[in-house]
């Protein structure tokens, strides 16, 4: 196996010292990629200074999915790894990716969180869409044979979030496989401040949307799935009001974000379904561009 890692980071020069370190320790063999964005401390100081890491790609954009894709623009390896910054392999993660790519299109694996009660852990997780089984991946700790990164043209650079779940969907559209193993695993911190991120409903139902129509077009099943969501949702944030956690004000805020999304994502997804209607369903992949790198250090 010649297997290549893509580290995206941004701002993260402490925690991807320690994901990097860690890579040393436990993938010695493999090619490391880091992809840095529009970073103000000092990373790109750090990672030169090293003598493990194999190329450095300066972009500007702050999008990951333009970082994961610049990454595979300069990886070698006939396996490609992404992992994030923040995280660190595991002492059998070498050895479970190899055994899980040998059997399959794609391998992921869980992201061990340290909790002050314990340890968090997740599970694998698919789904039936049209007739179409889609296992999902763990964004932040995955790997793929790079013919099937190539047949969907890697990661949709427009999606700002939800960009492992669209290529996910089209992975499955290609009859790629996906394979889960519990012992790939990769390990974090539970957040710099132990809490929950706001989530951004506009981007939410707007990637939601947009993957959906994009990937298997304005049809009765897909409309089901946002109405369901949404109505999730909605009735989440209700007990949250009636709770008191939530103020009423917040609880419509949130909802024309979510009606603002859908509409938009909707909008947009018909119209990368029309501009790419091969299998690959990527009309802003790797290919639209080539000049995502500013500067690249190669030490290979």
């Amino acid at each position: 196996m010649d297997l290549s890692v893509v580290v995206p980071t941004l701002n993260g020069r402490d925690r991807l010292a320690g994901c990097l370190d860690a890579l040393a320790d436990h993938a010695p063999e493999a090619e490391v990629v880091v992809v840095n964005g529009p970073s103000s401390d000092g990373t790109t100081g750090m990672v030169r200074d090293r003598d493990d890491v194999s190329v450095l790609v300066e972009i500007a954009d702050r999008r990951l999915n333009v970082a994961r894709n610049a990454g595979l623009d300069r990886a070698s390896g006939d396996v490609i790894a992404f992992v994030s910054h923040a995280l660190a392999v595991e002492h059998d993660w070498y050895d479970a990716l190899e055994r899980g790519i040998g059997t399959a299109d794609a391998v992921t694996g869980p992201t061990h969180q340290e909790l002050k009660a314990g340890m968090t852990t997740e599970s694998v997780e698919s789904t039936t869409i049209k007739g179409r089984t889609v296992t999902y991946f763990n964004g932040d700790n995955a790997a793929f044979d790079r013919a099937a990164l190539d047949a969907v043209d890697g990661f949709d650079e427009y999606l700002r979030t939800g960009g492992a779940r669209d290529l996910a969907h089209r992975l499955a559209g290609h009859d790629f496989e996906v394979t889960w193993r519990g012992d790939m695993s990769v390990r974090g911190e539970y957040g710099a401040d132990g809490g929950v991120r706001d989530t951004d409903w506009r981007w939410k139902y707007r990637a939601l949307s947009y993957r959906l129509v994009k990937n298997y077009g304005l049809r009765p099943t897909v409309v089901r799935r946002l109405v369901g969501h949404a109505g999730r949702d909605g009735i989440g944030a209700l007990r949250d009001v009636a709770d008191g956690a939530v103020e009423p004000s917040q609880w419509f805020g949130n909802g024309r974000d979510v009606v603002t999304g859908l509409a938009v994502g909707l909008k947009d997804g018909v119209r990368a379904r029309w501009r790419d209607r091969t299998p690959a369903r990527n009309p802003n992949g790797r290919a639209d561009r080539t000049d995502r790198a500013v500067s690249v250090y190669d030490w290979r």
